[in-house]
């Protein structure tokens, strides 16, 4: 028999700490195969609840992730070309990126998504940084709630700034985006440049001098690609011009063909 790896051993490892911890899913049958196992653990940390783990369980949790991110392959600002003014279009996963700061597209509860695999780079940033990145959002969520109410939600363009744990970024900004429920209107695309605005005044506050924005409120938001690429750039463009030399580099991250084809459109 093949003996495993390191890294299959720490997968072993994590699948049945994860599944202990679950009372739904304890006796869950685990995938003899890596990938079967690998969806599990993603899955049973997606719907995990914001809770204390064992430090030796997160300690094999950082060791693996960490590993995988850089399977993946981590991406440096040399990486990455400048258009102009420092602005850059870069398409992947967000999760690689060694930037000071990644934005989060997140929902007004800001614990994450808690579908098993969902595609949502809500979920994918919380899946590879790790369970602690939950838990600080449940932290600051809670402190909160004790000053504005039990049924505080996180409003609108509003960002939350925490660590990023096992990313190669050093921050996420979490931020909630407007929802386009019928149509489009003014103030769902004034809501949409206060994201910018806001996320990138939190960066310069914070001395974070490179920031990846994602494509805040496309997709389930509904926010119509082409207008949000536009007021992402406007937006960006003009608080630039209010800021010099506080913030280096700006990357605008997309995920789909078509994003990349329209911001590019923009800044060439």
């Amino acid at each position: 028999m093949k003996e495993k790896t390191v890294q299959e051993q720490r997968l072993d490892t994590l699948v049945e700490a994860f599944k202990a911890d679950s009372v739904q899913y304890k006796d869950l049958q685990t995938p003899e195969d890596i990938e079967g196992k690998r969806r599990l653990l993603r899955s049973l940390m997606n719907i995990r609840m914001p809770k204390r783990m064992d430090d030796s369980v997160l300690s094999v949790q950082d060791e693996y992730l960490k590993a995988r991110i850089r399977e993946n392959g981590i991406v440096e600002l040399s990486d990455i070309p400048v258009i102009r003014d420092g602005l850059s279009i870069w398409q992947g996963d967000i999760t690689r990126l060694a930037v000071d700061a990644i934005v989060n597209a997140a929902n007004s509860q800001m614990l994450g998504c808690f579908v098993p695999m969902h595609t949502c780079i809500d979920n994918c940033i919380h899946t590879f940084a790790g369970v602690q990145l939950r838990a600080e959002c449940s932290r600051q969520m809670t402190m909160l709630r004790e000053r504005y109410g039990m049924d505080y939600e996180q409003p609108t363009a509003v960002p939350m700034l925490t660590d990023a744990y096992n990313l190669p970024a050093k921050k996420i900004v979490h931020i909630v985006g407007p929802i386009v429920e019928y149509r489009l209107t003014p103030k769902l695309e004034n809501d949409l440049a206060a994201c910018y605005r806001n996320t990138l005044d939190l960066c310069e506050q914070n001395g974070l001098r490179s920031v990846a924005f994602c494509c805040i409120s496309t997709g389930v938001f509904h926010f119509p690609n082409q207008r949000a690429a536009e007021i992402a750039v406007e937006t960006v463009t003009e608080w630039i011009k209010g800021h010099p030399s506080t913030v280096d580099r700006i990357i605008f991250n997309v995920f789909k063909d078509e994003d990349k084809q329209i911001y590019e459109d923009l800044l060439f």
